[in-house]
């Protein structure tokens, strides 16, 4: 005995609501399998379906996209922060600058490791880090600014990571919520389904096995054959 299974794909839903929403326009007012009132809220759910489809992967081509324009600009920005802070411990060591200015960078005197730098939160922290420090050191206690990379190259390329990550966040955010809304249409697109199959099939429950599962098919009714059930067809 075949058995019923609702669509489970994007696709699947759209080419089922398309099919009763057809049928429909084929069948006179008093011999619809399904009510009026299931077929008007599958006419009235399928073009909001098909949108919110298409903004859902628009959203999640743009995150991709924004995603590897991000992923080169934050190496950058990690390369030129960690270069600085070999440069400052350098500097240090070579007693061009005193070791407590190293506070300024909220970096320990006596730790000459550059910190771990391999997360984005990590560059974001120690970007902000040494060009607020470098900048409090050229202000409050003068001296030579630090060279090869200065502090401005540095800013350069954190800035332009800053802003690729925001934008990149930007897109997450909406494909979120256009996730959360084209789930929330999916729930709906199922449930109808499901009356509108549960109607047909109750329509034609007097007709032949054969002859209602053709009918209901016609109305988009997806069934499958167990595996046993197609060997011995």
């Amino acid at each position: 005995m075949p058995y019923r299974r609702l669509p489970n794909t994007d696709a699947a839903r759209v080419a089922a609501l398309e099919k009763a929403v057809g049928m429909e326009l084929r069948q006179s007012a008093g011999k619809q399998p399904a009510s009026f009132k299931v077929l008007n809220e599958a006419r009235v759910l399928l073009p909001r379906l098909k949108a919110a489809i298409t903004q859902f992967r628009y959203n999640y081509e743009q995150l991709g996209k924004s995603n590897k324009q991000c992923q080169p600009l934050v190496k950058s920005a990690r390369m030129y922060i960690s270069h600085f802070i070999q440069v400052l411990n350098m500097s240090v060591s070579r007693q061009e600058i005193k070791a407590e200015h190293k506070r300024l960078y909220e970096l320990d005197p006596d730790d000459f490791a550059v910190p771990d730098l391999m997360s984005e939160e990590a560059v974001l922290l120690w970007g902000k880090r040494i060009i607020e420090g470098e900048n409090r050191r050229m202000a409050l206690r003068g001296g030579t600014p630090i060279y090869n990379p200065t502090i401005a190259k540095v800013k350069v390329h954190y800035d332009c990571f800053m802003e690729a990550r925001y934008s990149r966040d930007r897109f997450r955010e909406q494909m979120q919520r256009s996730l959360q809304q084209l789930n929330k249409l999916r729930t709906e697109a199922d449930a109808l389904i499901a009356e509108i199959w549960n109607q047909v099939e109750a329509y034609y429950e007097e007709c032949k096995p054969d002859e209602r599962m053709a009918r209901c098919m016609e109305y988009g009714v997806i069934y499958y054959y167990r595996k046993n059930e197609k060997n011995a067809e």
